[in-house]
Parts: structure tokens; C-alpha cells; sequence
């Protein structure tokens, strides 16, 4: 190299390999009090902040905007409940080989006065018999309790106190409704949150075994993982107390998350020590200048996932809202886990971190990666046209996209919730299945003036928008007219027929509500959402032509409507704002206007045939309802900035051997050579622990995450980063660093 090169070299030589020596010469010589540190941070926050079981949401409906239509239905259903209840469990008695007999009636009274004793309980109302006068249900209203570990005490306490009362012989008696329904999925969530922990750890172990073939190695690049898993989740349930909301995708995400990337910064770390280690450096000057080389790369690489995920606060959907800052606070806390807790372990253990495998100086090798890049790049053009075919394919996956998940999460098949709400759907079949609450709300006593209700759910009928339309004259089956059920009213409170009412008429008689059946399609069908529009214009009429104050439409439907429409318009939004600080990012490092175009480009198309290939995997094979309504975001979220991760580690290593290589092809080959390994490794184990979700996640939906992010990040690993993008840098050239120094000094 000339005189002139080195100069130049000097010349673009940044702060930033100062600044992260800095560091490394900070965390080697304070090793000890930095582990102490960070190890004694567990048990305090533990110990002082509260867990994020104890936080976190599971319903959709929590997370969806104040003013959206779902908050007035939810605000107008709440006419039905106690000032103070905040979710609804039903009891459900029922006989399978007849009616309910005189002892069933006694202990199902037993039972309601059992319930009424727990502090949890603000309200129990008995519904009334079912027509076939097999089963009898009762709704029971809970108070603040209903939210986080406190709602599995409530629902446990619940069902003991149900049990402690004999039940005569063949009667059956369960708790659901959606409190226990979403207590019950929160029980099977929990399992599948322990268990994506356990296998993620267990498999990231083995696979770091099998590519450092050392003791130590896979330990020391994995423990500063689980520790910022440790750190970060007391951090992110304290954060709820300023705003920011915590739901099971959260939860469960925040694992692969942080165990996934940050084993990827560990291996970033940990190989350039071994690469150092082996040039000649002493153990701790290793830590030091490679910590200087690829800080900037770990730093810039959460930076642009932390920015991503920060962007979300823009989302009107608290889902997305919550899931960006608390996804970014565990980030930052593993960022800093990484640039400081790992130099001072590494510097601690020396050359046994790599034992038995050797770490003496040897000549650098380029490796299999290396020399099949130099073979593609001999061929830009052929395997650019190759990349662009296979994405191009898997993309056509995505015509006829269809999104699904909507609802609240339902119980799990074999639960106590879900025999309960089979029980349901036999004997009270309009209560059962899914129905929509249709609900009106008046300015007056409507037990004055039963007629004009008559005419509302006469109106309902001939809508043409349900084939069922259940209400106040029907209830539970009972037919009764307008005078008959006035005179009740006024004459038998203990009449069964009045018992049923109190679910279609509210205790201040100014709110009534029917149950109907859509025409459309069942509940929980694309079709069934599709038809809410129509359905609230066909509402918003009946209640103008009977003078009602308030109406609205509330089902799993309604809200699966109401989340896809502020999902989408979160998506529009926030995409090409993420696209924008990406771009930024990329270009402040690599100090080019030329690259983060390019860059940006092949991780979009990876990310559309990830999506492609999850359409066709789930949909067009398996033939599921739709994706997952979140999995196109998270795909963009997670492809498309983790896969930058793989970027800049790539990108940064050919700009450093552009300086000490003849040609730009050289520098390329050698950088592939040297960093496929890493590139590779780091890519097998964030898809493994998405893989690894997709596998024990215990949710369908799950599932498609997992193993839809797993694909994007394969795709992007295997054939992006190490073949098409290095094709694109050999193609351009000395114009990859466009308008920077090294542009003007570069040899093509």
C-alpha cells in the first residue's frame, strides 16, 4: 500500500474505534466489579420491581384506541355489570340425562352463595334455566383482581370454592366465559413461555458446542444472553407504570429477542477475539482491539433494531405501542450487557474461554465461504438475476393474503373454560356461539315502553344480517310478549323469565342488548369480521328509527374488525418511517449515500418472500383461517432490521479490508472468508430460537411467527448476506462508498 493509501487510511480511520477501545480498556481493567455488578442487578430488580407476569394483557380488545367503536361497545356492555367489575367468568351447571332435578337446584344455590364469599367477586347473577331445563348458568363479575397472576389466584380460588360443594350425581359444573377462558390460555401460555426459555437455551448451547468445539466458549457467549433476560423483564414490567403495555407476544417475543440477538453480538465479539487471539495478541490486548473493531458493529446493529422497535410508538394499537418499547429497553439493556459484562468475562477467562481448541498464532484462513465468494462474484450479474427469480417466486405467495387472529384467545382445547363453553353452545345455544351484542341504550326506563323494544328486535330479524336474534322476549329460549313480560316485571321478581332478562335488560332499564347470529358466516370467520361495517349501518339506523341515545355492536367479531383496521393503518404508517432511520443508520456507518439503498432493497425483498412463504406454508397448504394479523408486522420488524445486523457486520469487515487489500474483489473475498462463519452461526441461531417458538410456543398463532421469522431470517443468512450481497459490492465497486473518502482511494 502507497503512501498516499496509508494516509488516506489514517484519514477515515474514525472516532469510533477510539471510543469502543475506550471501553474495552474500561471493562478489562474494572473485569470484577463489572460482573459483580451486573449479577447483583438480578435480585434487586426482582426483588423491588414487579414481575411482568403480573402486568400483561391477553386480550386484543385492551390494546385497541380509546375512542375506537370496541371502547363504546365495551363502555355500553358495561350496563350490565357492577361499578366495579372489570372482567365476567360464567358458571354453567347442566345435566346430560335430563332436567335439572330438585338437588341440582339446591346445589347450584349452594355454589352461587360459595362464590359470592370471595373478596374477588363484586357481582353473581343468576340467568336463568335453559328451554330444555338441563342446565342453568350464572354470570359472575370480578373486580381489579382479573388482571396478570392475580386473575389465575382468582380463577383458582374460583373453581374451589365451586368444588367444595357436592354436586349431586351427573351433574357437571364448570367455570368459563372470557375471565377464565383468558386465565385458562394464560395457564397454557405460561407453559409455552417456559418452555420456548428451556429449549431455547438448550438448543443455542449444542449449536455453539458444535461451532466453537470448546468447553467454555458456548457458556460465555450465551450467559450474558440470560442475563440481560433477567435484567430486562423486572425493567420492562416497572415501565408499565409510565405507560408502556405488556401482552403474552411481549412476554414471549422478549425471549427469542434477547436470546436470539444477543448470542448473535456474543459470537460477533467472541470470534473476533479468537480471530485476535491467533494474530498474536495477549488475552486481554484481544478483548481491546476487538471490541474496538466490532463495538461499532454491535452498537449500530441494536441501533437499528432499538429504532425500528421505538418507531412503533407511533401505532395507535397498544399491542404494537407496548411491544416496541418494551422489545427496545431489553435491546438497550442487552446492548450494554454485551459491551461490557462480556469484555470483562472474556478478559477474565483468557485463552480457556476457547480450550480445548487452539488459540496460537496461526495464518488466517479464508475459508469455504471465502472461496465461494470469490467464485460468485466472478459472476455478479448471473447470481443477482438468480436472487431476484427465487424472490420473486416466493412472493407470489402473498396474492390472495389473508390476516386472522383477530379475537381475544379462546380456551384451550381440554380446559375446564372450553368443556364449560361446549356446555354452553348445547343449552344456550344464542350465548354460546359466539354471538354479537347488539346493544341499544335509551334515555329512559324501556319497562315503560316494552313496544318499541318489540319493534327493535323485530327490525333486527327482517335486517337480513342474522339468521338468529335473540332478546328480551326469547330469553333462554322462554317466548313471552311485551304485556306478558311487563306484568312479570311488575308482579313475580323470582319468575325464571325475569332471571334470564337480566343479560338483555340492564338494572337501570335504560340499556338493552340482543344476542344475534350473523348470516355472513360463524364467529371468528374472515367473513363474519368482513360484515361488521354493514352490520353497525344497519344498527346505527334501527336506533335512529326507535330514538335510541347511544347503540353499538360488541363480539370477537367487532373487535377482530376493529384491530385489523387499526393494524393495517399502523403498518402504512410506520413502515416507511423504519425504512427512513434504517437508511440513516446505514448511512452514518458506512458513510455512504450508495449502500443503504442496496441493502435496504435485498432485505425487502427477503422480507416479501418470507411473507410469501408463510401464505403458502399456512394458508394455501395448511389451509388456516389466514396469517396471524401481527406476523407481517414482525416479519418487517425483525427481517428486516435484524437482518441489517448481518449488513453491518459484513459491510463494516469489507470497508476494514479494503484498506489492506489490492482490489475491492479481494477485500471482498476475505472479508466473506472471515465473517461467513460468523454470519452463518449467528443466522442458525436467531432462526433456531424462532424455530424453537414456532415449535413449543403452545399457540397456532405462535407458531406462524416463529417459524415465518425463522424462514426470513435463513433466507436472509444463507443466500442474502453471503452471496447476493457481495455480488451487488463486486458489481458497483469503489462506488459502494459514494461520496466518502474511500471512493477516492479505492483500486476496482
Amino acid at each position: 500500500m502507497s503512501k498516499k493509501q496509508n494516509t488516506k487510511k489514517a484519514a477515515v480511520e474514525h472516532t469510533g474505534i477510539k471510543f469502543f477501545s475506550a471501553i474495552g480498556r474500561f471493562s478489562v481493567r474494572f473485569r470484577w466489579f463489572i460482573i459483580v455488578f451486573w449479577i447483583a442487578l438480578v435480585p434487586i430488580l426482582t426483588a423491588n420491581f414487579p414481575s411482568i407476569n403480573d402486568v400483561s394483557k391477553n386480550n386484543n380488545s385492551d390494546f385497541l384506541p380509546k375512542n375506537s367503536p370496541t371502547d363504546t361497545a365495551v363502555k355500553l356492555e358495561s350496563k350490565f355489570q357492577s361499578k366495579d367489575t372489570a372482567a365476567n367468568a360464567i358458571i354453567v351447571a347442566a345435566r346430560s340425562d335430563g332436567p335439572l332435578t330438585i338437588a341440582d337446584h339446591q346445589a347450584i344455590t349452594k355454589i352461587q352463595d360459595a362464590v359470592k364469599k370471595s373478596n374477588s367477586v363484586t357481582d353473581v347473577k343468576d340467568q336463568g334455566i335453559s328451554a330444555d331445563g338441563q342446565a342453568e348458568q350464572i354470570s359472575v363479575g370480578i373486580n381489579g383482581d382479573a388482571f396478570g397472576e392475580k386473575a389465575l389466584k382468582v380463577a383458582d380460588d374460583l373453581r374451589t370454592k365451586m368444588k367444595s360443594v357436592k354436586a349431586p350425581a351427573g351433574l357437571s359444573v364448570h367455570l368459563t366465559g372470557d375471565f377464565a377462558s383468558s386465565v385458562d390460555a394464560a395457564n397454557a401460555n405460561q407453559k409455552g413461555r417456559d418452555n420456548t426459555q428451556i429449549f431455547t437455551v438448550v438448543f443455542i448451547l449444542v449449536l455453539l458446542l458444535v461451532i466453537f468445539r470448546a468447553v467454555l466458549a458456548p457458556l460465555v457467549t450465551l450467559i450474558p444472553a440470560v442475563l440481560a433476560l433477567s435484567v430486562a423483564q423486572p425493567v420492562i414490567a416497572e415501565s408499565t407504570k409510565v405507560g408502556v403495555q405488556v401482552g403474552f407476544i411481549t412476554q414471549i417475543l422478549l425471549i427469542v429477542l434477547i436470546l436470539g440477538a444477543g448470542t448473535d453480538y456474543g459470537l460477533f465479539l467472541v470470534f473476533r477475539v479468537r480471530e485476535e487471539l491467533r494474530k498474536g495478541a495477549a488475552p486481554k490486548e484481544a478483548v481491546v482491539k476487538a471490541l474496538s473493531r466490532v463495538g461499532e458493529s454491535i452498537t449500530f446493529s441494536a441501533a437499528t433494531v432499538i429504532a425500528a422497535l421505538l418507531s412503533l410508538l407511533l401505532a395507535s394499537f397498544g399491542i404494537y405501542k407496548g411491544l416496541g418499547p418494551g422489545l427496545a429497553i431489553g435491546l438497550a439493556i442487552m446492548l450494554l450487557i454485551a459491551l461490557t459484562f462480556l469484555p470483562a468475562l472474556l478478559a477474565i477467562l483468557g485463552r480457556a474461554v476457547f480450550w480445548p481448541s487452539k488459540t496460537t498464532k496461526r495464518e488466517l484462513k479464508i475459508g469455504l465461504w471465502g472461496r465461494l465468494a470469490d467464485r460468485v462474484i466472478k459472476r455478479p450479474v448471473l447470481m443477482i438475476v438468480i436472487g431476484l427469480v427465487i424472490f420473486g417466486t416466493l412472493s407470489l405467495g402473498v396474492l390472495g393474503y389473508k390476516a386472522g387472529g383477530f379475537g381475544n384467545q379462546s380456551a384451550p382445547s381440554g380446559s375446564d373454560s372450553d368443556t364449560g363453553q361446549k356446555v354452553l353452545q348445547r343449552h344456550f345455544p344464542a350465548s354460546g356461539s359466539g354471538p354479537q351484542l347488539l346493544i341499544f341504550q335509551f334515555k329512559d326506563s324501556v319497562w315503560n315502553n316494552l313496544g318499541t323494544i318489540q319493534e327493535v328486535q323485530d327490525e333486527l330479524t327482517q335486517s337480513g344480517k342474522f339468521k338468529e336474534i335473540n332478546g328480551p322476549f326469547d330469553a333462554n329460549g322462554f317466548k313471552v310478549d311485551p304485556t306478558a313480560l311487563k306484568q312479570v316485571h311488575d308482579t313475580d321478581t323470582s319468575s325464571p323469565i325475569l332471571l334470564a332478562e337480566k343479560q338483555f335488560i340492564s338494572s337501570d332499564g335504560k340499556t338493552v342488548q340482543f344476542l344475534g347470529i350473523l348470516k355472513a358466516g360463524p364467529s371468528g370467520s374472515a367473513a363474519a369480521s368482513s360484515a361488521i361495517p354493514s352490520v353497525r349501518a344497519s344498527i346505527d339506523q334501527i336506533a335512529k328509527n326507535a330514538g335510541a341515545e347511544q347503540n353499538s355492536i360488541y363480539s370477537a367479531d367487532s373487535v377482530a374488525y376493529d384491530v385489523n383496521h387499526v393494524a393495517n393503518s399502523d403498518l402504512k404508517k410506520i413502515i416507511p418511517v423504519v425504512l427512513v432511520i434504517i437508511a440513516v443508520l446505514l448511512a452514518i456507518l458506512l458513510r455512504s449515500l450508495v449502500a443503504p439503498w442496496y441493502l435496504i432493497l435485498t432485505v425487502g425483498l427477503s422480507y416479501f418472500a418470507s411473507l410469501g412463504f408463510a401464505m403458502i406454508v399456512f394458508v394455501h397448504i395448511q389451509h388456516q383461517d389466514g396469517l396471524f394479523f401481527i406476523l407481517p408486522f414482525l416479519l418487517f420488524i425483525f427481517v428486516m432490521a435484524l437482518g441489517e445486523d448481518y449488513n453491518i457486520l459484513v459491510m463494516t469487515r469489507i470497508r476494514e479490508e479494503v484498506h489492506n487489500e489490492p482490489t475491492m474483489k479481494k477485500a471482498v473475498t476475505k472479508a466473506i472468508g472471515i465473517t461467513g462463519t460468523t454470519v452463518t452461526s449467528a443466522g442458525l441461531i436467531l432462526a433456531g430460537t424462532f424455530g424453537v417458538l414456532g415449535l413449543v410456543g403452545g399457540d397456532p398463532s405462535v407458531a406462524q411467527i416463529g417459524y415465518g421469522v425463522a424462514f426470513g431470517i435463513l433466507l436472509d443468512t444463507l443466500f442474502v448476506r453471503t452471496l447476493l450481497v457481495p455480488s451487488i459490492v463486486a458489481l458497483l465497486g469503489k462506488w459502494n462508498w459514494w461520496p466518502s473518502e474511500l471512493y477516492k482511494t479505492i483500486k476496482e
